[in-house]
């Protein structure tokens, strides 16, 4: 069993191992436990009753948190160049096509998020090994294949997240920075868990989510009521 410091230790002295706090109590728990120096992201894990091994149950879609993940992404948009004027004024870091594939099939992907087209997700095909391990290759259901650049590069910019479930049947994320009030994580949070509900699996009978915990980082679980 892992050993924690001096500073951990008394964090978790805030909590009582075995209550379910509610989600405004967890919160101000997690911003009251917090130790570190540096402004540190409050991750949610979500235990689900959903099956990954059947297709009827598996959960993966996107949503966007109304007050942002307090992370800024960069990304690149895979397009022809008569496209590029558009999705860089849309926000995109990183646009193109020739130049950019040469720089994925080199190993070069300095980017968060990689955005195209439904015509040019093919042209991807080349490189599909290299950016499916780093959970770069685009998707419809991550809402990186789209028709409009713009409302895609947009959404990412805004706060858009993608959410799926593991191997084990949970679902993890970053729901915004310690440094936002309350108020503001309080309403990240319910924004996705409202999304997940709204993508309940058909397979899935009676209720979804089972367990929910909060925790910052390097900062003791907080359980909260599902």
């Amino acid at each position: 069993m892992a050993k924690h410091g001096k500073k951990y230790n008394e964090a978790k002295k805030s909590l009582e191992t075995l209550k379910l706090y509610s989600l405004e109590e967890a919160v101000g728990l997690a911003k009251k436990t917090n130790y570190v120096k540096f402004d540190a992201t409050l991750n949610i894990a979500i235990k689900t009753n959903a099956n990954p091994k059947y297709n009827d149950q598996m959960i993966r879609a996107t949503t966007i948190l109304p007050h942002g993940t307090g992370k800024t992404k960069k990304v690149a948009v895979f397009v022809s160049e008569d496209k590029v004027a558009e999705a860089k004024s849309a926000g995109a870091d990183i646009a193109g096509f020739e130049t950019l594939l040469n720089d994925i099939k080199a190993g070069k992907m300095d980017f968060d998020v990689l955005i195209t087209t439904p015509d040019h997700i093919r042209d991807l095909a080349p490189v599909a090994k290299q950016l499916g391990p780093k959970g770069l290759m685009p998707s419809p259901k991550a809402g990186t294949v789209a028709a409009d650049i713009t409302q895609a590069v947009e959404e990412v910019k805004k706060g858009k997240i993608e959410f799926r479930l593991d191997k084990t049947g949970n679902i993890h994320a970053g729901v915004g920075k310690l440094s936002f009030d309350e108020k503001k994580l309080v309403e990240n949070v319910e924004a996705l868990l409202k999304a997940i509900e709204d993508n309940k699996p058909s397979g899935v009978k009676g209720k979804l989510i089972k367990k929910i915990v909060l925790s910052s980082t390097m900062s003791p679980a907080i359980n909260v009521i599902a």
